[in-house]
């Protein structure tokens, strides 16, 4: 009876042999043995071998991950950031199309980002924070269906913000402060079900509040939105009232004007209201002054009328790490 119990085991051991030597694809090898010649990164010291899954005793490369498909290990993540990578975009990771995550923030890439990228359609976190890419952004990267997180903040971008940013269904962080562009926030950002943190400040875009909620129903998750530092103007519609989940609402440094409507403080959870050099009017309505959730509100250098007092003590607003990647 011992027989079949010896046998299971035989085989699962066959089995985990055949998995540890199974060869990496030459797709991916290929990829990143053309990365490690063309960029002569700072990391490649770690990049001993060949295969950047290991080799025998060769443990992958650094910054690499691999999973096991079928008879093959493939590449799903790529990670090599704050190296002082220098130089363009590498267009052959555009060849690891099993990728899920790529991480290159805080280098010194320049160039664009390559219409080619939306061939990596198993991406889900595309982090190029902190380089030096400029340019456009292309429309292909709305060609990532299953990006949920998207960090092109602190580059030289310019241009408008692609519409095609709005065909990722599971977008949920979407960070692009800090960059040069121009032109009017697509409304169509809104019909994102699932996008929770919407960062566009310190560019140059123009337009109204009422332009990008325009839609019925926008934004139904989205709990922060930072628009600080723009060239918006108009006033603050009623119906911002209908982003139900709104915890920081950050318009500073704007050119908007009108009186703030008492709809507003109807959000149920809002939090951090920031509405500091701009060109409001009036008065604050009192039922912002007896919210439940309200910290700060930050009103300085505008039209109101005298008497009208902030909320809280005005800090600056930062994002962790850990926030930021998960």
């Amino acid at each position: 009876m011992a027989f079949p119990s010896a046998f299971a085991l035989i085989f699962v051991l066959l089995l985990l042999l055949n998995v540890s030597h199974c060869k990496t694809l030459k797709r991916d090898v290929k990829a990143l043995n053309e990365i490690k010649a063309s960029l002569g990164w700072r990391v490649v010291y770690a990049w001993v071998g060949d295969d950047p899954c290991g080799d025998g005793d060769l443990p992958p490369w650094s910054g690499v991950t691999c999973s096991n498909q079928g008879d093959y290990r493939v590449v799903t993540e790529l990670e090599v950031y704050a190296v002082s990578i220098v130089g363009p975009f590498p267009t052959a990771v555009t060849n690891l199309l099993d990728l899920t995550r790529l991480d290159l923030h805080n280098n010194k890439l320049t160039g664009p980002i390559p219409p080619q990228i939306g061939r990596l359609r198993r991406l889900r976190t595309l982090n190029l924070r902190w380089n030096k890419l400029q340019d456009v952004i292309p429309p292909e990267i709305g060609e990532l269906k299953q990006l949920t997180h998207l960090y092109l903040s602190f580059n030289n971008f310019k241009g408008e913000i692609p519409k095609e940013v709005a065909n990722l269904p599971e977008l949920r962080y979407l960070y692009l402060h800090e960059n040069r562009f121009t032109g009017r926030i697509p409304p169509e950002l809104g019909t994102l079900r699932h996008l929770r943190h919407l960062d566009v400040g310190n560019n140059h875009l123009v337009g109204t509040l009422r332009e990008l909620i325009r839609f019925e129903g926008s934004f139904p998750a989205l709990r922060n939105l930072y628009l600080n530092n723009n060239f918006l103007t108009g006033g603050i519609p009623a119906q911002l009232a209908n982003l139900t989940n709104l915890e920081i609402l950050y318009l500073s440094y704007n050119k908007m004007a009108g009186f703030i409507p008492s709809e507003l403080a109807c959000i149920p959870r809002l939090a951090y209201l920031y509405l500091d050099h701009n060109q409001f009017t009036g008065r604050i309505p009192d039922t912002f002054y007896k919210h439940r959730y309200l910290k700060e509100m930050y009103i300085e250098e505008n039209a109101f009328r005298p008497g009208v007092k902030p909320i809280g003590v005005h800090k600056l607003l930062e994002v962790s790490d850990a926030e930021f990647l998960f």
